[in-house]
């Protein structure tokens, strides 16, 4: 028995939509992760790009367990001496780019310093509110909130 390999030219890339509302944020980034890479699939290979396209909707209205909307906290660094600027997840989503926080969850799930993962991570669309533009691939809705009770918590 061979080990089959998968080729680029053998990939069928499929479009899924994802309806993030209530759905408990590094459950929900560790799936999407597992669609950009194709994990999912029988014919799953490391080094092609073999993933679905991911669209997610309603990032604004994530959830975090325990006391992480208050307590975790981002850093960036400004550049200049003294620059450290830290905020709140409570900030973030209540700021201009609230899908930024499922945007960094994923692409902190995916390997690291790879070619590979960048062009996967550019099949992930987030949009913050319920309205999209990919209507016309006719994406398949994936229910991550039936695959687990833990998944979906209530505010």
């Amino acid at each position: 028995m061979k080990t089959y390999t998968m080729k680029p030219a053998d990939v069928v890339k499929k479009w899924v939509i994802i309806d993030a509302e209530g759905l408990v944020v590094g459950r929900v980034a560790s799936i999407i992760a597992k669609h950009l890479r194709g994990k999912h699939l029988p014919g799953y290979t490391p080094n092609v790009d073999c993933g679905d396209h991911v669209v997610v909707v309603n990032a604004e209205k994530v959830v975090f367990t325990g006391k992480k909307m208050t307590d975790k906290k981002l850093y960036w660094h400004t550049g200049y001496p003294g620059g450290i600027k830290e905020r709140t997840m409570d900030k973030i989503l209540g700021g201009a780019h609230p899908e930024r926080i499922l945007m960094k969850a994923v692409e902190r799930m995916m390997p690291k310093d790879s070619p590979l993962a960048r062009k996967q991570m550019t099949n992930l669309k987030i949009y913050a509110g319920t309205d999209h533009p990919h209507e016309a691939q006719q994406p398949e809705v994936l229910d991550i909130a039936a695959m687990n009770p833990k998944n979906k918590r209530e505010i």
